[in-house]
């Protein structure tokens, strides 16, 4: 077959159909997942790590990659009954961002599928799979995970639709979810089965939501205390109701100790059980360090490469979670904001793993996580962070009880660096350049963030380093969470003086938003004027996308700020959102006439002369 049968059988990755369960001698499945995407047996890949956590404990676990839900539903017939449950997840990204673009528009690649074709993951992924199981096995319990149904717990806006959708749980009919990182519930639930606990008496179970007849006694924890929010119901008649409900969800996801959520949805209760500690380092490293492969299932060798996995076949991750919170951001709302940081034995380990692979040539492509430079932050006093019920650490300013040392992260760069087999290790991850400019990151050790930022311009940046301003407008980054731009123009000037000290010849690329709730045209051409004569021509941008779970989705549909209840502007036709837009190409020809004629009815000729200077001399402004 190929090179890496040279190393693994067929038995190595979790059986696919049912010839690969009889390889394994088995009679019975205990748990059988299906998924959205193709079988990648990496540690970057939820399914994988969900089956390999069940096979830890014992179980037989067999997967089913991108079911096919338009013929006779073979597919979801062909492994049999399982003994314990069904598991289903839409994949590593929901299932609606994964096939429409911000204009709702079809994509034309997935990336989780060989050869990035498209079509083989449904619309709503998680209710799809999850109403076809519940209605062929309706005795068979079903639990729904990964970002789709996370995100989608409770009362959320759908973009795609337009209107306002109730938890995931209705309609998919599953008996349970997980919701963020599931491991540790996953865990327990397994723990609690094996025991003999039967599953429909599982109903306290951390990081797991479900629905309950509205006469059914809510079940007690005598540590939790409960909070009810509005109903779906009064969500859908008052849209202030709904943005209200946000900022419990919110503060009470990224909680150490969290309520318990209550929302009444019809005839149910809909139940969120408060989440999970952050996992410790004992923890994260035991899922990273699962018996995988690292390789795609070999039934795809001959269907093209799996894009996705082409992109972090040489990465490690390092961590999970982001204490950034930023508004447009879901990173928080699925990892939480708390850091869970592997040990630097682990990350050698699977950096050692990585070099063994028959294709590597000596460069890992990323060493980094959901925001490159957080690794090993978090509390200096417990306590503090115990009491806490801020989204960001971060935003407006830096926490006083946030230790920010880079150290840590700079000494694993240097040890990764010293592998034998590893030529260049790059950071492909984004960077909070914010927590590099000491005007900005005022506890920290200046020596120790200059060091850093040393470090990674010179040792792990292959030409352009990327980092996400977003915005200029402070009006705008205050909302997003997001710092002064002003600190971009401090960071841009260290990079530079760095730049030409040592001879790099590195470029800065910065990452933009349009059509963001609080972003007004103006502001779009005051961005394209302060980029312009900071030396950029713009390609790192992106429209506004509403996904569930942001404060900046909430406001995109009700029209109000969650904590304020202020109403706030928001772009929402697509003659805005593609107006807005267009200011980021204000060198490209096709636009310069509107953004003329656009800057003249605002009475805005000063942004013109700078955005696009008259031929003829400027101080007489002829022609405009």
């Amino acid at each position: 077959m190929s090179k890496q049968d040279t190393t693994y059988r067929l038995s190595s990755w979790l059986p696919t159909t049912n010839r690969e369960v009889k390889i394994r001698e088995w009679d019975a499945l205990d748990v059988i997942i299906f998924s959205g995407d193709a079988y990648v047996d990496h540690p970057a890949f939820g399914p994988a790590v969900l089956g390999r956590i069940l096979e830890s404990f014992g179980l037989r676990v067999a997967i089913i990659p991108q079911p096919n839900v338009n013929d006779n539903l073979q597919d979801f017939e062909k492994m049999g009954t399982p003994n314990l449950f069904f598991a289903v997840t839409a994949g590593a990204m929901d299932s609606m961002v994964s096939n429409y673009t911000a204009n709702k528009r079809q994509r034309d690649k997935d990336a989780y599928t060989p050869n990035g074709d498209k079509g083989f993951r449904p619309d709503y992924a998680s209710i799809v799979y999850s109403k076809i199981l519940k209605e062929k096995f309706p005795d068979v319990p079903v639990v729904i995970g990964g970002i789709e149904a996370s995100l989608r717990r409770v009362t959320h806006y759908d973009y795609w639709s337009d209107r306002l959708k109730p938890s995931v749980l209705v309609e998919s009919k599953a008996d349970l979810l997980i919701y963020g990182m599931g491991e540790q519930p996953l865990r327990e639930l397994v723990t609690l089965l094996q025991r003999g606990v039967p599953f429909h008496s599982l109903k306290t179970i951390r990081q797991t939501a479900l629905l309950l007849d509205k006469d059914s006694k809510i079940p007690k924890n005598k540590n939790w205390e409960d909070i009810r929010i509005h109903s779906h119901e009064s969500c859908l008649k008052d849209k202030k109701a709904f943005a209200s409900n946000f900022k419990i969800v919110e503060q009470e996801s990224n909680k150490v100790f969290g309520r318990r959520i209550l929302q009444d949805v019809s005839d149910s209760t809909l139940l969120i059980n408060p989440p999970f500690s952050t996992m410790t380092e004992a923890e994260i490293d035991a899922s990273f360090d699962l018996p995988f492969t690292r390789l795609p299932h070999p039934k795809y060798q001959k269907r093209g490469a799996i894009p996705a996995y082409e992109m972090i076949k040489f990465s490690i991750n390092i961590h999970r979670g982001c204490f950034g919170g930023c508004s447009f951001c879901t990173i928080s709302a699925h990892q939480g904001k708390f850091i869970a940081s592997r040990s630097k034995a682990s990350v050698l380990r699977e950096v050692d793993a990585v070099t063994k692979m028959p294709d590597f040539k000596g460069y890992l492509s990323d060493i980094g996580g959901p925001s490159a430079n957080m690794y090993k932050m978090k509390g200096k006093i417990q306590s503090i962070c115990d009491r806490c019920v801020a989204p960001s650490c971060i935003s407006p300013v830096v926490c006083y009880n946030l230790d920010t040392s880079h150290k840590p992260l700079t000494d694993l760069y240097q040890a990764v660096d010293k592998h034998p087999k590893v030529k260049k290790s790059f950071i492909g991850s984004g960077i909070r350049y914010d927590l590099l400019v000491p005007e900005f990151n005022k506890k920290a050790d200046p020596k120790d963030l200059q060091a850093y930022t040393k470090e990674v311009l010179t040792k792990h940046v292959s030409g352009r380093l990327k980092v996400a301003p977003e915005h200029t407008s402070d009006r705008v980054l205050k909302l997003m969470r997001k710092p002064s731009f002003k600190y971009f123009h401090q960071f841009k000037k260290q990079f530079d003086t760095l730049n030409k000290k040592m001879r790099l010849n590195l470029q800065l690329i910065p990452y933009f938003i349009s059509s963001h709730p609080a972003s007004e045209l103006e502001d779009m051409a005051n961005l394209a004027c302060e980029t312009k004569e900071m030396g950029f021509q713009l390609e790192q941008v992106q429209g506004f996308t509403p996904t569930p779970m942001t404060v900046a989705t909430v406001i995109y549909y009700s029209g109000y700020h969650p904590y304020t209840l202020k109403k706030i502007y928001t772009p929402r036709t697509k003659k805005e959102r593609r107006e807005q837009h267009q200011f980021f190409f204000w060198y490209k020809k096709d636009h310069q006439e509107w953004i003329r004629k656009t800057l003249l009815r605002f009475n805005r000729t000063d942004l013109l002369q700078k955005l696009l200077p008259s031929k003829k001399s400027s101080k007489t402004n002829t022609g405009y």
